[in-house]
């Protein structure tokens, strides 16, 4: 029997494609400028390799991946500069983020029923507290416990630590669970190793590329499927 639902935050409760397109498109701008280079699709390929390997890894800080470009071109950044652009950058993903249509009904009507919590990872930024999620202080009151993974000690998804702590914070245990994100490897494959039901969101309104994986996790393509999230998992 389900007793939570547990939600991811950006591009599960919340659309910022927008968002990062625009900070994307910003900081590369600056960084191709910057580094005084020649060659602006040689730049790209290698920037975008480079963010690909420490998404993989898990990190998501900006200046992390920035001081990789830098390194790669044999270049020493200044850190102060980076950490500015950082903290641009997530205020343009900020300015353009916005709650999918249906995310304040669907979190009210499963509070009906069940626990609801949510297992978001950082941003990546040293500071405590600058999650995106302090932008809608009106969602917090729907979830009992919210665990912003990579921040306190705690690994970021897919690592099983975050799924386990939000697990004992409700006490109950991971088959009593759902688990509801967008992201394959960090959300569902997660989940999934953590003994969670995952439900592998692909909201219809966001454009992206999404991977092409035979799986037979259910996939939903807006929230308000999952007001019934016991059909999901049957």
């Amino acid at each position: 029997m389900l007793k939570a639902v547990i939600f991811d935050f950006g591009q599960t409760l919340v659309d910022s494609a927008d968002g990062f397109r625009t900070a994307e498109k910003e900081a590369q701008a600056k960084l191709f400028q910057n580094l005084s280079l020649s060659l602006e699709e040689n730049f790209l390929e290698n920037y975008r390799r480079i963010r690909k390997q420490l998404h993989d890894q898990s990190n998501f800080s900006r200046k992390s991946i920035w001081q990789e470009v830098y390194d790669y071109y044999c270049l020493v950044p200044d850190l102060n500069l980076l950490e500015l652009w950082e903290n641009e950058y997530w205020e343009t993903v900020k300015l353009h983020s916005k709650l999918f249509p249906e995310t304040k009904k669907t979190l009210k009507a499963l509070n009906f029923r069940y626990e609801v919590a949510m297992i978001t990872n950082t941003q990546g930024q040293r500071r405590i507290g600058t999650h995106r999620i302090s932008q809608f202080p009106e969602l917090e009151k729907y979830f009992k416990v919210i665990i912003v993974a990579g921040e306190e000690g705690i690994p970021p998804k897919p690592d099983l630590r975050p799924f386990q702590l939000c697990l004992e914070e409700l006490n109950i245990e991971p088959f009593e669970a759902v688990y509801v994100g967008d992201d394959y490897r960090i959300d569902i494959c997660g989940a999934q190793d953590a003994g969670l039901h995952p439900v592998w969101l692909k909201h219809y309104s966001v454009k992206r590329n999404w991977p092409e994986i035979k799986t037979t996790v259910p996939v939903i393509t807006r929230l308000d499927e999952l007001l019934e999230p016991d059909r999901l998992i049957s």
